[in-house]
């Protein structure tokens, strides 16, 4: 038996509160101010416990979670369940988890909302209203994540409604319009990016001639600088950091080029044309000097090298993973994701070349990754699989089915929404239905 949330009705206010557990640790050690976010404490050295996901694909948006000592292989009838909660809405948010107290983002027929989750039980503490429901034939609602950062949660919805909330008590401190204030208009699906938090600094992509990359202060909403050199439409993709050859910046995919802006002040260090067509969705990856790049309608993938004058030389670029918006992973030298036509692809980060396939009977979806384990999303029957991250090839440890699921999902939707692995938990959702299963050792 499993602790069944259902909870019909929203409520608001605090029930108990969270403390800014990384704004105290800064203040403890450095005497900061405490709206420095996590992504800053990781780049100064500061220790980031391992169970807190602040972000879309986590700390430092690898997708990876380090979590350690996890189940190798799940039983015949998968993870048990820990708890499922009921009421989450349209929308294919993935969680955002810090400090005991998951965010998500839901779509109610009144509008669009940030909601918070008691991580221990799932039951709800408070709600904020976003803005209206972005819908579509996809699917009604928010597709991004929110980010945590400094005692604060910042959220996107798909409207373009940016906004800024106190992570204790959800009483709202700011809010944009990507549109509105900007300059930007929303692409097709709706804005889908997760807002990245650097220190002080909110990176968002608004698009357009106003600026495609936005900074903001992240205490006031205030605007610090548009790239005013970057035009190009919003696309899906969400903003990455990046240190190359000893320059602080930005990396973002849009759909026919691929930029890095530097953090200080949004300029044009280095772009590359890329060749997406209809939407482009995947997170970039940076390793060292080298941007990785994917997308899905036939593209494929892309790795560029960038040299100390910031001219880009091209290592590859071919059809071996085109990812669609399940995500990629990079483990070692090695990526991993799904490629459409060709399935579960393991691909040589260096070379482009493909080490193995496997589709047979898991379908298309998401990935995520924790202590060396791949965790594997069917978006079109909610399988979802175990298998070791090893270019040796698909290596199985079990697999189970999403039971039960949603009878809210539009007919053109899927499952959509990242695997999230956070404090010993595994977090999936199907629009409404949120669950968390228990994926630690005994």
């Amino acid at each position: 038996m499993y602790a069944e949330i259902n909870s019909g009705l929203r409520m608001t206010g605090n029930r108990g509160g969270i403390h800014a557990r990384f704004c105290h640790i800064f203040n403890t050690f450095m005497k900061a101010p405490a709206t420095l976010s996590l992504l800053f404490l990781l780049s100064l050295g500061l220790p980031i416990p391992a169970d807190d996901w602040p972000q879309f694909r986590g700390v430092d948006r690898s997708d990876i979670s380090k979590e350690q000592s996890l189940l190798k292989k799940w039983p015949d009838e998968g993870p048990k369940i820990h708890w499922l909660y009921k009421d989450a809405g349209m929308g294919y948010s993935g969680p955002s988890i810090v400090d005991g107290v998951i965010y998500l983002l839901s779509a109610y027929e009144d509008g669009s909302f940030l909601i918070a989750l008691d991580e221990k039980t799932g039951k709800r503490k408070w709600d904020v209203k976003l803005g209206d429901v972005l819908g579509n034939s996809w699917g009604d609602g928010p597709r991004s994540t929110p980010t945590v950062a400094g005692g604060h949660v910042y959220a996107l919805g798909g409207e373009g409604d940016l906004v800024c909330v106190n992570a204790e008590s959800g009483k709202e401190v700011w809010r944009k319009s990507l549109t509105k204030d900007l300059g930007g208009k929303v692409p097709n699906w709706g804005y889908c990016e997760s807002v990245l938090v650097d220190g002080d600094t909110v990176i968002c992509t608004p698009g357009e001639d106003q600026g495609a990359i936005a900074a903001l202060d992240a205490k006031t909403g205030a605007v610090q600088w548009q790239a005013k050199e970057i035009t190009d439409g919003a696309q899906y993709a969400s903003v990455v950091i990046a240190t190359i050859n000893g320059q602080r910046q930005y990396v973002q995919l849009f759909q026919k080029t691929l930029v890095g802006v530097a953090a200080k002040d949004g300029k044009l260090l280095w772009s590359v044309d890329w060749s997406g067509r209809t939407a482009v969705i995947p997170t970039p990856i940076v390793k060292d000097n080298i941007v990785y790049v994917s997308s899905g309608y036939g593209t494929g993938s892309m790795a560029v090298e960038i040299d100390e004058n910031y001219e880009v030389n091209e290592l590859y670029r071919n059809k071996i993973m085109k990812n669609h918006h399940g995500g990629v992973i990079l483990v070692g030298d090695h990526l991993y994701g799904y490629s459409d036509a060709r399935g579960w692809v393991c691909q040589d980060f260096k070379t482009g070349e493909v080490v193995w396939a496997y589709e047979e009977d898991l379908k298309k979806g998401a990935i995520g990754c924790a202590d060396g384990m791949l965790y594997c999303v069917d978006e079109t029957n909610g399988t979802v699989a175990l298998a070791e991250a090893s270019p040796k090839g698909w290596r199985e440890a079990g697999r189970f089915k999403l039971e039960p699921q949603t009878k809210i999902r539009s007919s053109s939707g899927k499952i959509w929404t990242h695997p999230v692995i956070a404090n010993g938990k595994l977090y999936l959702r199907d629009q409404d239905l949120f669950f968390c299963f228990d994926v630690k050792q005994p």
